[in-house]
């Protein structure tokens, strides 16, 4: 299995917005279907970041889940609004061994 993590570091004071955000995006079911899906917050390191971290069987599994959903009309609004909220971000993409 691989595990995708994108990680956004939010501007000061940000988290609140982006949180209700990818809160809006699950409730409509924006976002296409991994094997699994976690959202996760900075405990210790950086501050500020909110991370999505998605499993997927295959490789391929994972570009057709980035071709099916994040081409739709209502993704690209809903991301060009939640970019205002972000610094920058990084992708991981590992692979689980055991």
């Amino acid at each position: 299995m691989f595990i995708v993590r994108d990680i956004f570091h939010l501007k000061f004071g940000h988290y609140k917005d982006a949180k209700a955000l990818f809160d809006e995006a699950m409730t409509k079911k924006m976002f296409p279907e991994s094997k699994s899906m976690r959202m996760l917050s900075d405990f210790t390191g950086d501050s500020y970041r909110l991370i999505l971290e998605e499993g997927f069987d295959t490789l391929a599994a994972y570009e057709k889940h980035l071709t099916e959903g994040m081409g739709q009309g209502d993704w690209q609004q809903w991301y060009e609004n939640f970019k205002s909220h972000v610094n920058y971000s990084h992708r991981e993409i590992l692979k689980e061994v055991m």
